[in-house]
């Protein structure tokens, strides 16, 4: 599956970044006998609306449905979306826009009896990310070794 991704993306990168807005990631997945080829984008700094990801929509499907070889041979759904506010921290730009932001952090085990944090991000490197968290009524400072996170994604903070 992802040689379908691999072959596909630069297709449609090209379009995404003709219109000003960003490929945030790319799954070519299939549920219930059915493949489903799914694009998420977004557009900063105040993120992407309806309208766009419609025109997106239909300019990629075009371009898709156009190419020869085909690079999709078997049938499949096209769905073009955003990301959503709580989506996964992946690439190098999700890392810098995360710096200074809410997130949630997941973790393999127990760091201080708990195994999940939400807190802002204050720095991260390949070994560590440092968050400030609530801890009743004080913040505090906590560092996670990164091989202890099992998934990492942006927060909404209540």
């Amino acid at each position: 599956m992802s040689k379908v991704i691999d072959s596909v993306r630069p297709v449609v990168e090209t379009i995404i970044d003709e219109h000003g807005d960003m490929l945030v990631d790319m799954e070519y997945v299939k549920e219930k006998g059915q493949k489903y080829l799914r694009i998420y984008v977004d557009r900063q700094p105040n993120g992407i609306d309806i309208d766009e990801i419609a025109a997106l929509s239909e300019l990629v499907s075009e371009k898709l449905d156009a190419l020869d070889p085909d690079l999709l041979p078997d049938p499949y759904v096209l769905e073009l979306s955003s990301p959503g506010a709580e989506r996964p921290i992946k690439t190098k730009a999700d890392w810098e826009k995360a710096l200074n932001d809410y997130i949630h952090v997941g973790l393999y085990q127990k760091i201080e009896n708990k195994k999940m944090y939400e807190g802002t991000l204050k720095s991260y490197n390949d070994d560590e990310v440092v968050l400030e968290i609530k801890d009743k009524t004080r913040r505090k400072t906590l560092t996670v070794p990164r091989k202890l996170i099992a998934n990492i994604r942006f927060a909404i903070e209540f």
